[in-house]
């Protein structure tokens, strides 16, 4: 017979009867090819399909297997039966049985705790409550034991901790390491050649023997731009984190380092070291003279804050809230002289009494991340901060809610800050590489006409200043220059090199006419005419 390929499928029907008598009898005329046949039942071929395995063996060595698909709802339905009457891995359980079985499991659990017990033996564990192991059940020697029983000999060990578990430290040991924390570690030595001159006084007395007088009004006289280096004092170890020059005379220059601790030097005569307060256990953060210059205190990352008597050296009182201090301010007004601020990281600017250092007197928390800056204001009624979360606010003294908020897009955290004699403005170093001044009366608007740049400042916390004239703005630098800027035009003056590290703290001295004190991360204090 010819292929079956010439006969098309849709032919007239006598033409069928004709080909149904010329086909032999095994051969029956099928209207589909093989190919037709081996295709898959919907959609369009799989390319990486076994062209010899098309079909689906359902057939295996074990019997038939079959895919079918189950809903959600009835595999569950089913599991469940399985689970109510039993199948042929578990035997059927009552309702009471299974109660039985869970109750056995739930008695060899440890207690839940009291809820009013924080911790130690019979605290609140809750659902987290361990099981009980396997308790051995001690036998006399003579008694026998079931068929399903045996004898196991247990040595008693003695008390094993565990890798890994944290031992308290006994209280008593607690006691006395806060006792010890409690007493302190101040001390103080005295560098100077003579602790007291002929007619009895002290360092702490303003010198009059010299061609300059020191008590007259501060910023009474024309400042210039220092031009050389007069004299360096070496005595610090590591960098230098604030200087502070004694208030109104700066016959004194207090300096605080990373090494610890605090110094203080003569200014005039034979510009020596005078004393050192010791006392913190880590690096010192900031320093800061109540308006007379008979206390100070310092900040240090070992979270304390310490008030010292400047002309004994004795540590007077301590403060702390657990947090690290980032700067400390001592209330300029004579009503509130006892007052001081501290700008902590953990967001609050907390308000200390040094006649109760105890107790926290008010605590401002409305910033983001840690303080940076605090200046006082208006005639120390308000005061102005930034920190870290790029934005700066004014509050009221003693009221916690800030009078005003300033928080732009383009804004950077503001590192320090620096009050224009005036008062009318207050300078502020940012983070982009330049000096923004902000308006210290009722707007505390950004003045957009007063902006400095050319210096470094970028990954540091550099220092300002501002001359106590007004007429001059001076800024350290992270490649170790100082930088001056005329305070009205905003044009940088003058840019000299003052160390090999960054310059970190820059001063200008309050009765001189063009005095300059500088220090950085080298850890040299250098003065500058």
């Amino acid at each position: 017979m010819a292929d079956f390929g010439e006969y098309p499928p849709n032919m007239a029907p006598q033409d069928a009867l004709i080909v149904r008598e010329q086909a032999e009898p095994e051969h029956a005329v099928v209207p589909y090819s093989a190919e037709d046949l081996s295709r898959p039942k919907a959609g369009p071929l799989n390319p990486f399909k076994d062209e010899n395995n098309l079909l689906k063996r359902k057939s295996v060595p074990t019997g038939h297997a079959e895919e079918t698909f189950l809903s959600e709802h009835t595999f569950r339905s089913k599991h469940r039966a399985i689970e109510r009457r039993g199948g042929p891995e578990r035997e059927y359980q009552t309702n009471a049985e299974q109660k039985a079985e869970a109750a056995r499991i739930r008695a060899g659990r440890e207690s839940k705790g009291s809820a009013t017990i924080a911790e130690g033996p019979g605290s609140y564990v809750g659902p987290w409550a361990r099981y009980k192991k396997a308790e051995y059940e001690v036998v006399a020697d003579d008694e026998e034991l079931a068929s399903d029983e045996e004898y196991e000999i247990v040595e008693e060990e003695e008390e094993v901790v565990e890798s890994g578990t944290i031992v308290k430290a006994p209280t008593k040991a607690l006691e006395r390491r806060k006792e010890a924390e409690e007493m302190g570690d101040e001390t103080t030595t005295f560098h100077g050649s003579a602790e007291y001159d002929y007619q009895g006084r002290t360092y702490m007395h303003v010198p009059q023997d010299l061609d300059i007088d020191l008590r007259k009004e501060v910023g009474s006289v024309t400042n210039f731009i220092p031009k050389k280096q007069i004299h360096s004092w070496k005595s610090h170890s590591k960098a230098i984190t604030a200087l502070r020059f004694f208030p109104s005379s700066g016959h004194l220059l207090l300096s605080a380092s990373a090494d610890t601790t605090v110094k203080i030097f003569d200014v005039y005569h034979e510009r020596e070291l005078l004393r050192t307060y010791s006392g913190h256990s880590k690096a010192i953060s900031d320093i800061c003279f109540n308006t007379s210059g008979t206390q100070f205190l310092s900040s240090s990352y070992d979270r304390m804050i310490k008030l010292w008597d400047t002309e004994k050296g004795v540590c007077v009182s301590k403060f702390t809230t657990g947090k690290t201090p980032h700067v400390i301010k001592f209330n300029p007004d004579p009503e509130h002289a006892n007052e001081f601020l501290a700008g902590m990281s953990d967001k609050k600017i907390v308000q200390f009494d040094i006649r109760t250092p105890n107790e926290v007197v008010q605590e401002y928390d409305h910033h983001l991340a840690a303080i940076n800056t605090i200046t006082f204001v208006d005639e120390n009624r308000r005061f102005m901060t930034t920190s870290d979360d790029k934005s700066l606010r004014a509050w009221d003294y003693n009221i916690p809610v800030p009078i005003k908020y300033i928080a732009e897009p383009d804004m950077y955290p503001m590192t320090r800050a620096a009050p224009h004699p005036s008062g009318k403005y207050v300078a502020y170093q940012s983070s982009d590489n330049q000096i923004l001044v902000y308006g210290a009366n009722d707007k505390f608007r950004q003045n957009r006409k007063k902006s400095y740049r050319g210096h470094n400042n970028a990954g540091l916390g550099i220092d300002l200043d501002c001359s106590p004239d007004g007429q001059f703005l001076a800024s350290g630098d992270s490649g170790g220059y100082v930088c001056f800027w005329d305070w009205k035009t905003c044009k940088m003056y003058h840019k000299f090199k003052a160390g090999n590290q960054a310059v970190t703290t820059v001063k200008w001295h309050p009765q001189e006419t063009s005095k300059v004190v500088t220090a950085g991360l080298d850890g040299e204090i250098r003065y500058w005419d």
